[in-house]
């Protein structure tokens, strides 16, 4: 598929480009070899070929799940000028 230069036009205003008629045979063409390309792609054979996920297979080193580090809730609310039922009590903003 081919885009001639008043689907680039028309494209370019839909997008909202700002594309002069110098840049029009440039972006013509690039858009061009752009859908060439994608063409060449869904050509390609790939019946029966898993997707992958990252071209190297790699896994990742998984650190144990532990925790390390203390509650520090009881702390914490202690410094609060309003808790309640272990939540804190803010002012009201929405009316």
């Amino acid at each position: 598929m081919a885009l001639e230069r008043s689907d680039v036009e028309k494209i370019a205003r839909l997008a909202r480009l700002g594309l002069d008629e110098a840049e029009l045979p440039h972006t013509t063409a690039t858009l061009n070899s752009i859908l060439q390309l994608i063409d060449q792609m869904q050509a390609v054979q790939t019946e029966g070929i898993a997707p992958l996920a990252h071209p190297l297979e790699t896994t990742q080193r998984l650190r144990a799940d532990e925790v390390t580090e203390s509650d520090h809730h009881a702390e914490y609310q202690k410094l609060a000028p309003a808790v309640e039922a272990g939540l804190y009590l803010v002012p009201r903003v929405i009316e």
